[in-house]
């Protein structure tokens, strides 16, 4: 049984939280919202606004705290805060603990954010008091806390072999596949670029059903042909590797006619407008000329 303080009580710690419950594990849910900490408390649940690891085993402490968007940037405000009174709780411990970004964060924010702020606050520094690990959360909001208990990808991320190691183990008896990576700031970025993928899938059949509209068609019959016969919908590792643009005759003319289709019906394509000039400056990229990227 491990110890498991759960640091943010929103949906994906409360659902985080229920799942190591389930499977045996001691865990403290800790919040600064205190009708949160009723609720939880109504439910038998341990639930306490703050940390404190006095007499404290060896724990993971993992973090699910908001990390909202403002306009174009990450809203770090209530993660640096809640990291902090981690750094301060590991002060007043005598044991290490795993500290486990769990959150969606820029690439780079476990080493370069929690890292630094957990040895301000604590006095010590990584592999003496604590280490530092990322574990994205891949939950939908509608169903979190089944997402957690019988997950379809687990990433596991920290410099430390041993914490990946411990953390693995405390993850693997959920099932699904598990990936282990030395770089936090990888296992950042999936969940990034995860998050991505699926947005721009959703507003590129989002275009598409202006075109049907324009043209008079039923879009789910087309939409579900589509995703049955196009390989990259099939192959998970098709189109997967950067650098390279898209050649031979079908792609570069279907992009390039279509934007012309839709000129003539008075759309606007930005998405497959925005596919075309990446694909250009890859291009020139690969004959040796700046990818003009910035």
């Amino acid at each position: 049984m491990a110890r498991i303080f759960v640091v943010g009580s929103g949906v994906v710690g409360t659902a985080t939280g229920r799942g190591f419950l389930h499977a045996g594990h001691k865990v403290t849910f800790i919040d600064v919202d205190e009708r949160r900490l009723e609720a939880l408390r109504s439910e038998g649940l341990d639930a306490q606004d703050g940390l404190d690891l006095r007499a404290e085993p060896s724990s993971f402490i993992i973090l699910t705290l908001p990390t909202p968007n403002v306009g174009h940037t990450y809203d770090l405000s209530a993660f640096e805060a809640g990291t902090v009174s981690v750094g301060q709780a590991l002060r007043e411990s005598y044991e290490s603990h795993v500290v486990v970004v769990r959150s969606t964060v820029p690439p780079g924010t476990a080493e370069q954010v929690v890292q630094p702020l957990l040895e301000m606050n604590s006095g010590k520094v990584p592999g003496e008091g604590f280490t530092v690990a990322s574990n994205p959360e891949f939950l939908r909001a509608a169903s979190a806390v089944e997402d957690f208990r019988h997950p379809w990808m687990t990433v596991v991320a920290s410099r430390s072999a041993r914490t990946r190691e411990r953390l693995g183990e405390l993850l693997q008896p959920f099932g699904g596949d598990i990936r282990y990576f030395s770089n936090p700031a990888e296992a950042e970025l999936i969940k990034c670029a995860h998050n991505i993928y699926n947005a721009t899938k959703i507003s590129f059949w989002n275009e598409m059903w202006l075109v049907t509209k324009e043209l008079g068609l039923e879009l789910d019959p087309i939409a579900q042909t589509v995703a049955r016969s196009a390989e990259g919908s099939l192959n998970p590792l098709y189109g997967i590797r950067g650098g390279t643009p898209y050649g031979g005759v079908c792609l570069p003319k279907d992009t390039q006619g279509f934007l012309g289709v839709a000129d003539s019906m008075g759309l606007r394509m930005p998405l497959l407008k925005a596919v075309v000039e990446v694909n250009d400056r890859m291009a020139q990229a690969a004959a040796g000329g700046p990818a003009d990227v910035r």
